[in-house]
């Protein structure tokens, strides 16, 4: 399997250099250069998440360095619950739980697959491997944990100031050794602009190999889309009808991921993506015009992107709009309607949203009684609500238990460094 550039299909790298240069060298996002075909047939017999994940991802690996790998890279990455937990609502609809990583959110899924894939590929080079990763919440706690202690590797994590919950800000910032965190005085579409800078600039540490654990690196991707394929299997076999997703979406690696499971023959229906109101998505499914805008601060704030970089690879996908247009639609939810759904959904289900994955129950409650029909039906639930108690507590009014893996976390010192959102500034750390 090669994987190649979106901007130019004669950029191609196998599996272990797509993960390792992060973007291809003509500033294109690697997109495989193949889809497979397989069927729920070929999935008979694997049960557990890093059973589907082998069979998901054998032939994305097929020919790589990491081939002889894979069975130890899932079983070391997904070594965390996965639970699909019905849901008391009209229709057939349960909640995939995606929080039960390390750092209660989904991103735990491909920064430990990241990792696990990095430390293998990167054995025996004398270079350090510098990750530059911008976070608009969740994705940096989960990569700065994933890569925490691994010798031959340094993340850097940038986040927006003041933009990120104050738990959030504590998973990012306590880890020290190899991981530094950058407070940036900007917003995440700042943090993104100066990672891309720094790989399409060639002076820039011109004596770091650098690579990124955002959802640009395809090694983020991949193993997202097991636990859509392993849910999707679950349904099928149920019901023997195709599962819908609906998904919280910022940088839309997450809703990415889903597609591509669909696109390699899962039974997979209807994609609904859910926004706050950072709408360029939305608008830009409604009117044809992709107009990226500057990010707004909302209560899912690690869903507060303005130009998504996964939309790349989505349109190479889909060059056609109107064949994009009918993959998928999305909706925008406002804040109101978050902490409405919050408290609504605590006394009604007796379930306790985040921000974020109530963006995705809000949607659920407003679809039309022929399309809530066709189910069944998953909300995909992004991160713990513990992460944000100044936000669900006072709704709920009582207090959230926090994993224990969490709470270990947020005992931690923190480690920061203020900087401006300049490209000077992020190479003046690497010096």
């Amino acid at each position: 399997m090669k994987f190649i550039s979106t901007r130019d299909s004669t950029h191609s790298a196998t599996l272990s250099e797509a993960l390792r240069r992060g973007i291809a060298p003509d500033g294109g996002l690697y997109v495989p250069e193949a889809f497979p075909s397989l069927s729920p047939a070929d999935f008979d017999g694997c049960e557990d998440l890093p059973s589907v994940a082998r069979r998901f991802l054998a032939p994305f690996f097929a020919g790589d360095a990491l081939e002889p790998e894979l069975e130890s890279i899932v079983r070391e990455a997904f070594d965390f619950p996965v639970p699909l937990v019905p849901l008391k609502a009209a229709g057939d609809v349960a909640v995939l739980e995606l929080f039960h990583g390390p750092t209660s959110a989904f991103k735990d899924f491909g920064a430990r697959f990241l990792a696990a894939c990095m430390s293998r590929v990167i054995k025996g080079s004398s270079r350090t491997l510098t990750i530059l990763v911008a976070t608009s919440g969740d994705t940096g706690g989960a990569v700065a944990a994933a890569f925490h202690g691994r010798p031959g590797v340094e993340v850097v994590v940038l986040y927006p100031r003041g933009l990120v919950s104050p738990r959030q800000e504590l998973q990012l910032t306590c880890w020290g050794g190899n991981v530094r965190s950058l407070s940036v005085a900007g917003t995440f579409d700042d943090c993104q602009r100066l990672v891309k800078a720094a790989f399409a600039d060639p002076a820039f540490a011109p004596h770091r190999e650098l690579s990124s654990a955002n959802s640009i690196n395809i090694g983020r991707l991949l193993p997202q889309a097991c636990y859509y394929v392993m849910t999707s299997l679950a349904g099928y076999r149920r019901t023997g009808r195709k599962v819908n997703f609906i998904v919280p979406s910022g940088n839309l690696g997450n809703v990415l991921a889903c597609v591509w499971a669909r696109r390699v023959g899962m039974p997979i229906g209807d994609l609904l993506l859910t926004f706050n109101a950072n709408r360029t998505v939305p608008d830009f499914l409604e009117s044809g015009e992709w107009r990226p805008r500057p990010s707004v601060a909302t209560l899912a704030s690690a869903m507060d992107v303005g130009n998504p970089s996964n939309m790349e690879r989505l349109r190479s996908l889909y060059p056609d709009f109107h064949e994009l247009a009918g993959a998928l639609s999305a909706v925008s939810v406002s804040d109101d309607e978050i902490r409405a759904r919050i408290r609504t959904d605590d006394g009604a289900l007796g379930q306790v949203w985040c921000p974020h994955t109530a963006t995705a129950a809000e949607a659920y409650a407003h679809l039309p009684p022929a399309r809530r029909a066709a189910g069944p039906w998953v909300l995909v639930s992004t991160a713990h609500p513990a992460k944000f108690p100044e936000t669900v507590e006072p709704l709920i009014g009582r207090t959230i238990p926090v994993p224990p893996a969490l709470a270990r976390l947020l005992t931690l010192p923190r480690q920061v460094l203020e900087v401006p959102a300049t490209l000077e500034s992020l190479a003046s750390v690497l010096q």
